[in-house]
């Protein structure tokens, strides 16, 4: 899960703008090539960047919480979304093959070990990358906990959260017919792979409003519609994930794992009032996992943009870049 847009951006305090000084596409097999850049010191420390949704992509202003002098950052665009292609397919787009598309990104640029980056999404693809090749993680930075359970996606899509923003659940809900409302990914899943082009985009724009709607605690009511051919991905991609339970062999399959990660430092960053992804998923996995610290950010929401969380961030990577690779 993640925000596509940000209502308000307050970047003052991150790092400046730069530039890639390499970007291509990489085949990593079964029809698809992600887009991949490399940004900041290319002799610095390694950190990849994991985005949300599952099918939000990567943006410029994620290379601002890194240090260019001190790090060689890597992001890119996971199977099916941003520049990455085919666009918006969900064939062979699992959470296996995004795992495995990871470590071909690490072996083709010839890095040993790296700060494994993610929000939302990105956290919960953090953690599966970690528990499955943990000798070459050094450092994992999670935002926005969400760890792909019956239980959080039940709270987003079937009334937890619609306690709170009853006025956007009716928005989102009307669409769809009061027999097909006691599973509603099912119902929008049948409509985002219709084979309709406009009814795809009409219930793809529906369900990135209503997530975009609730990311950041500045929100009261949806915003603007996202365009058409991303909408389509973002929601497309991430139902997708959401019918198939992350492709997860068993519902809290991280938590279950979570003793793999004992030895590998964390720092979890995380809003008090998420209402994507509630606080006490991060809370429960601090807790179970020695190494791992946690901050949770008063009035702050979901989003990556939002200043107690973006600063937050910084400051943790600015603290691990003084540390020895």
């Amino acid at each position: 899960m993640d925000k596509f847009s940000s209502p308000r951006r307050a970047l003052s305090h991150l790092h400046p703008p730069i530039d890639p000084f390499d970007q291509r596409m990489l085949d990593v097999g079964d029809g698809h090539k992600v887009y991949v850049e490399q940004c900041g010191n290319p002799l610095g420390q390694p950190v990849v960047v994991l985005h949300g949704g599952p099918g939000g992509g990567c943006s410029p202003t994620m290379r601002r919480y890194f240090d260019p002098e001190v790090y060689r950052i890597i992001l890119f665009d996971q199977r099916g979304c941003g520049r990455s292609r085919p666009h918006a397919s969900v064939e062979a787009n699992t959470t296996w093959h995004l795992v495995r598309d990871i470590e071909k990104i690490r072996e083709t640029l010839a890095i040993n070990r790296w700060v494994v980056f993610g929000g939302s999404w990105g956290a919960t693809l953090a953690l599966i990358y970690a528990q499955s090749h943990p000798d070459y993680v050094r450092h994992l930075v999670l935002r926005g906990v969400f760890l792909m359970t019956k239980a959080e996606l039940d709270w987003f899509y079937n009334g937890g959260a619609a306690m709170f923003y009853p006025d956007l659940w009716d928005r989102f809900e009307r669409l769809i017919p009061e027999d097909e409302r006691d599973d509603m990914i099912a119902a929008y899943h049948r409509r985002l792979f219709s084979g309709d082009m406009i009814q795809e985009v009409r219930y793809a724009r529906a369900w990135a409003s209503w997530e975009n709607a609730l990311a950041s605690i500045h929100n009261d009511g949806p915003g603007g519609e996202a365009p058409a051919e991303y909408a389509r991905a973002f929601s497309r991609l991430e139902n997708h994930y959401f019918m198939n339970a992350g492709f997860l062999k068993e519902d809290g399959q991280i938590m279950k794992n979570i003793e793999i990660l004992h030895g590998i430092p964390a720092s979890i960053v995380q809003g008090r009032y998420d209402m994507i992804c509630p606080p006490v998923s991060a809370f429960n996995l601090a807790k179970a996992w020695p190494s791992a610290e946690i901050k949770l950010v008063a009035r702050a929401g979901h989003a990556l943009s939002e200043t107690g969380i973006s600063e937050e961030l910084v400051r943790i990577m600015d603290r691990i870049g003084t540390q020895d690779a």
